[in-house]
This record gives structure tokens, sequence and C-alpha cells, in this order.
């Protein structure tokens, strides 16, 4: 079953999801990016420019070399070449989602992201996937789950 994680009250979601980016490659994970094309062009430009000390390897999922590359940038899911993570920007609990091994939801603080992330929490946890929750807007040590 897909493990799902849920980051609320992220200021700077694109911002954010560079450090998520790095992190999961750092661990030698593969991921795609879920998102509108005007979210993944504004991250595309994010990841290049994002550390002078990381380089992140990145392309859309329509690029030749999707399969090879470990940073997958989509706008639609049907034909991503990686299951293992996969983090949603979208308004929507993506239909394909079931397929990875991981979903990380990013959620921002304005009230129609948090209530479009409150919907998709309670549809994940209506289906029965165990969910975990990290408030980024609260000091550390005081997250729920």
């Amino acid at each position: 079953m897909t493990r799902i994680d849920f980051h609320s009250n992220v200021p700077d979601k694109l911002g954010y999801v560079c450090r998520l980016v790095r992190k999961a490659y750092g661990a030698g994970l593969k991921l795609v990016v879920h998102g509108a094309p005007t979210q993944l062009a504004e991250l595309d430009a994010r990841l290049w420019t994002f550390s002078q000390l990381d380089f992140l390897p990145h392309c859309g999922a329509e690029h030749p070399r999707a399969a090879v590359t470990p940073i997958v940038l989509a706008a639609g899911l049907e034909r991503v070449p990686h299951h293992q993570v996969l983090i949603n920007l979208t308004a929507q609990a993506p239909e394909q989602f079931a397929s990875f091994e991981r979903l990380i939801e990013v959620v921002g603080t304005d009230s129609a992201d948090r209530a479009a992330g409150r919907e998709r929490y309670r549809f994940y946890r209506e289906r029965g996937y165990a969910l975990t929750h990290h408030d980024v807007g609260q000091p550390k040590g005081q997250e729920s789950a």
C-alpha cells in the first residue's frame, strides 16, 4: 500500500519541493513531481538554480531521456517511468497515486490550498491509507501524526 505523507502550511511550495527533491535524490530515490504545467515550468527553473552545490538531474515526462532521469516533472501520470516517490502539487488526488510506493502531498498556506488538502486527506483516509502529517508551520517536535 502506498505510504502517504502530508506536508502542510508550506509558505513557499516550490522552494520546499526543491528541498524534498534534493533529499530524495540524495537518498538514491527516483521521483515524479506532479503539477500544473505552469508550476512545473517554474519548478524546472528553480531546480537549475536552487543550489550551487547540488546538481538535480530532471526533465519532463515527455523527454526522450525521462526513463533514465531520476527526477521527472509530469502534468499527467499515465506514462511516467518511475513509481518510487510521487510529489503532488495539484488540488486533486492523482488517479494513479496507488501505483507509487510513496506519495508526498504538499499543501500551502492559502485557504484554497488548505481546503483542497483537507479534501485529499479525507479521500485517502476513507480508503484506508495510513497518513502521516508534517506541519511545516509548527516548531520541531510538535508535529502531529
